[in-house]
Parts: structure tokens; sequence; C-alpha cells
């Protein structure tokens, strides 16, 4: 809920003529007429409007927090009897539910539009609104991925005490299509985030508090500003280095600073110039390292990711030389190396891969692992996986 770039009355929920033929005209002339993308900055307008001026396919990776529509009826007040900062901002404010559908399914649609056919979308919201935000991304023909929980670490109590505190809000993850092939997970980027662990779809962040919330004239900038943390592992997990990340609801600039901190590109669309100011600033404030490393400091190295090398050209280039025997690591099942690079044990004749599951009555076997060969040296089994490894670090 962070970026809220619309109001609620009829001239924004609304085509400005009054004729939804017009809007199209409109729209459609503003794609013709639109420039190459241009990134890291900030376009201030009505993130709908924006959005259709954009490139078609031209973004990444699209981190988008709506208004939630909040609605609240009745101040909040804590028992000390100090008044609590909710969300009563213009932008949150809708005369019904059927206009807030109409706004979503419009921004949710450009959205869409700009997003390349390898890209993704995460869509954060509570249960004011996620769940019709749901139902309209999937009858837009997105497709869910994930849904993560953001548990809030430090919530704010409810303090008339006639609910539970809520205490999460919820991310959709969404890519364009079901039949979408192709799109980027950073899985082993997540896994070294967690301790080397597959990281859960239920995140513990703290609320943004502190030195990290953005103030002006001692009072909050945003009243919904996002942790760094949470966008850190949005953009982490979703794009690699140099995509272009957009926040059609840029708010305070929470995407458009972590993106530059990850050597990301940004775009933030935001109609408040009280916001833009914060944002700019803050995005100016973020230093980045230059280092030797270049793009490898933002890359998780997987074994996906590293040079395919066959296992025949252990054979031509010496490493490993026809007739020689393979080992499982028990020493229990041998094979005969020929040489076309296949195994010989018995009766049963193929690749490492297929010989290795054949011999142990499995559906499939990784040869590269399961094999062994005995050092000339030593008389010791090692890995043959040693040998692909250092043939790797010798191509570069």
């Amino acid at each position: 809920m962070e970026t809220k770039t619309t109001k609620s009355d009829k001239s924004e929920s609304q085509p400005a003529n009054g004729s939804d033929a017009a809007e199209e005209t409109a729209v459609s002339k503003a794609r013709k007429t639109s420039p190459a993308l241009s990134v890291n900055r900030i376009m201030k307008g009505d993130c709908i409007e924006v959005l259709n001026s954009l490139p078609e396919k031209s973004v990444d990776l699209i981190f988008a927090d709506p208004p939630y529509n909040l609605q609240l009826q009745n101040e909040l007040w804590r028992p000390n009897q100090t008044k609590v900062d909710a969300v009563n901002d213009d932008w949150d404010k809708f005369t019904d539910l059927r206009k807030y559908d109409d706004f979503s399914e419009k921004w949710l649609a450009a959205c869409r539009r700009v997003l390349k056919d390898n890209g993704t979308i995460w869509v954060i919201g509570a249960y004011h609104n996620i769940f019709r935000i749901g139902k309209i991304m999937m009858d837009l023909g997105y497709w869910i991925l994930n849904d993560v929980i953001w548990v809030k670490t430090n919530p704010m109590p409810n303090f008339r005490g006639v609910r539970f505190t809520n205490a999460h809000e919820t991310l959709i993850w969404a890519k364009k299509s079901k039949d979408q092939k192709e799109y980027t997970f950073n899985h082993h980027t997540m896994k070294m985030l967690n301790d080397e662990k597959q990281m859960r779809s239920d995140w513990e962040i703290a609320l943004c508090t502190g030195k990290e919330r953005c103030m002006v004239d001692g009072k909050k900038a945003h009243s919904t500003q996002k942790p760094e943390a949470l966008l850190y592992r949005v953009i982490s997990s979703s794009s690699k280095p140099g995509n272009v990340v957009l926040d059609p609801f840029f708010g305070s600039g929470t995407t458009g600073a972590v993106a530059k901190m990850l050597n990301r590109k940004w775009l933030g669309i935001e109609r408040e110039d009280r916001y833009i100011e914060v944002a700019q600033k803050r995005i100016d404030g973020v230093q980045v390292q230059k280092t030797l490393f270049g793009d490898d400091l933002y890359i998780t190295p997987s074994k996906k990711d590293e040079a395919r090398v066959p296992f025949g050209i252990l054979l031509e280039t010496g490493v490993l030389a026809p007739g020689q025997k393979l080992y499982s690591a028990d020493g229990k099942i041998v094979a005969t190396i020929a040489a076309d690079a296949s195994l010989i044990s018995g009766d049963v004749r193929g690749s490492i891969h297929r010989v290795g599951a054949t011999l142990q009555k499995a559906p499939a076997c990784n040869g590269w692992t399961f094999w062994y060969f005995k050092g000339a040296k030593t008389g010791k089994l090692r890995s043959i996986d040693e040998l692909r490894e250092a043939y790797r670090a010798s191509m570069k």
C-alpha cells in the first residue's frame, strides 16, 4: 500500500470525456507516439495514463502497492488517548467497490501490456483488497505463482480489542499467463539469504521504523512506507542485474532505492509532488559501491548457469582414457570407458547417466556425481565431477 497514485473522484476513475471509445483512442495515440523506455526516473502523472504511454513489453519486473480502499469509519485512539496515524489519504478513498474494481482492472491490464513475456508482477495488499485484486488478476489472464505472507514482527495492536491483531499482509506473485514458459526466479539467491535453506512463503519482516522511515517536518512522509527488507527479497528473487523494475505507485520510493542498491534499472510513477520530492532525494542518497566483481556481486552462482561439459571432453583432452574403470562410491559397481565416451558394464552400454541408472535399477541417475575414478598417485576413489569442475576452471 506504499504507493497510491490515483484518487477516487469521478474525474480520476472515469474517462475524461465520459466515453470509453474516446479513452481507447487517446491511449492508442499515446502508444504510437511513445518514445523508447527511459529509466531511472520518476514519471509524474496518473498511473493508468502513464502506463498506457510506455512501450509494450518493456519491463522485466513490476512491484505494485495499490490503494487498499480501507474506508476507515472512525478515528483510532490508543489507550493513552493519543491518536493513531491511520491511512486516511484521499488516494485511498473510492466511492464504492465497483469504482475500486474498475480502477484495479485498468491498472492491472496496463501493467500486463508493458510486462515482457518473461516478466512477473508482485502485488501487495491486505484483507480489504487482496482477494478482489487476485480475482481480477486471474480474470485478466495472469497466472499466480505464489502468495507470500509478510508477517509483521512489530504489528500495530488492535486497540479496541474487538478483533485479532492484523499482523500480516499478502503479496501475490504472478506471471503474465499460464502458458508463459520462462520467468526469473533466483532460487539459489533466496537460499543463500536464508542460511542455505529453501526460503518459505512466510516472510517475517518488521514494519518500517527508525532511521529508515522518511520524515518531513517531524511527521511521516508517507503513511504506508514499506520496509526495504521486503523489496530486497522481491527484487532479488525475481529479477537480474540490469533488469527494469517498475513501480506504478511509487510513493516514497522504496522500490527505486532498493533497485538502485541491487544494480537494477528502475522506473516509478507518482502523481503527488510531495512524494516525488521525498523519493528523488532518497534515491539520490543511495550510494552504490563500485567493485572489481561487477555484476557477479549481485548474482548467486548455480549449477544451471555453469557451462555444459560433455563427458567425452574428458577423453578428448586426455584427462580420462578408453579402457579406464569407473566405480560407484562404494566400489561395488564397475564400468569400463569406451572410446566413444559410453560406459560398458556386462550387457549394459550407454551414457554415464543411463548406465548408472540401469545398474542401480533406478529411474534416473546423475552420472557426474555417481561415478568415481581411481587417483593415479593414491589409488583412492575420486568423483569424476572434480574433473568436470577442473575443466570448467581451465575454460575461464
